[in-house]
């Protein structure tokens, strides 16, 4: 007769075996899932480590590809712009290594440099564009016209550009120098402009900024600058608007003209202003400002070519 002590010692044995099944199964299943970790691990290892070589032949050859623009870059560029007039202006964000690299090869295409305009964190500060506004429209000399926009950056081109350009029609000042001093006094105090005390009107004008712009209100300091560089473009023979890496993004100035086929059917633009190559591309884009064509150039998913005279991509 089988008695409850022998069902008690029996399921005590069979929950025993149990629970040593359990230690066991998870003892090995520990370690071939370890064994799994570690193979894998060991693969990732690998992985980044070829990446990284990747990564360091990747920046060797652009350190080499920078190096040879910057050595063929003046000669590339020689007599292109012989005895024209190049102004040069500038965000607050442009890096001034970046402006005397541009200056540099403007002055070996044989253009004269007369002068340079900075507009600072005021001018495209959204906090500060009725401001902007009332001064540009306050600073108008008499019988001179603004656009019919109402954007800050369009007025301020609108008023800086026949005081920074020539007239396409005749070559002659579109200020006079009493207009212009009195103008860039005006935005001076104002604190939205820096001048050369030698500026003076150009043919053609490089507009220099940086990348894409971070922070609140990024797009709509992008949209001043755009719309800043096209209507400068309006007011002579040629414009270009040139910035660095991430400018023709949505938050970039760059990207911002791009966006808007009216602009990009006068205004030419530069992508890649921060690399030798991209400077070299922004005086090419000036010379062809001259010829009435315009384009969108560098490294950029919406640029069309990587220079003038390049296949498209």
């Amino acid at each position: 007769m089988i008695s409850l002590r022998y069902h008690i010692i029996s399921i005590a044995a069979v929950l025993l075996a149990l629970a040593v099944g359990v230690v066991l199964g998870s003892t090995t299943l520990s370690r071939t899932l370890l064994a799994g970790l570690n193979s894998q691990n060991d693969d990732l290892g690998g992985q980044v480590s070829q990446l990284e070589d990747q990564r360091n032949a990747l920046n060797a050859k652009l350190g080499d590809a920078d190096s040879f623009a910057a050595t063929v870059g003046p000669r590339a560029v020689r007599g292109l712009l012989d005895k024209r007039t190049v102004v040069l202006i500038t965000t607050a964000d442009a890096r001034p290594s970046d402006r005397d690299a541009i200056k540099g090869l403007v002055l070996n295409s044989g253009a004269t440099v007369t002068g340079e305009l900075q507009l600072t964190e005021a001018f495209a500060d959204q906090s500060r564009a009725d401001q902007l506004k009332d001064v540009v429209t306050r600073l108008l000399p008499a019988g001179a016209q603004l656009p019919t926009a109402s954007d800050p950056g369009t007025l301020a081109g609108g008023l800086l550009g026949p005081l920074l350009l020539i007239s396409k029609a005749d070559n002659k000042p579109q200020l006079s120098t009493e207009e212009s001093a009195a103008v860039l006094a005006g935005l001076t105090d104002g604190g939205f402009v820096k001048a050369t005390p030698d500026l003076r009107p150009a043919q053609l004008a490089i507009v220099l900024t940086g990348g894409a712009a971070a922070g609140g209100g990024a797009g709509d300091r992008a949209a001043t600058i755009a719309r800043f560089a096209t209507q400068v473009d309006r007011s002579g023979a040629g414009t270009v608007l040139a910035g660095g890496a991430g400018s023709a993004g949505g938050t970039g100035a760059v990207g911002v003209v791009r966006a808007d086929t009216a602009a990009t059917s006068i205004l030419s633009t530069v992508d890649n202003a921060d690399t030798p190559a991209g400077q070299v591309v922004a005086v090419l884009a000036l010379a062809e400002q001259l010829a009435e064509k315009s384009g969108r150039y560098g490294n950029a998913g919406n640029a069309q070519a990587p220079a003038p005279g390049a296949p498209a991509e």
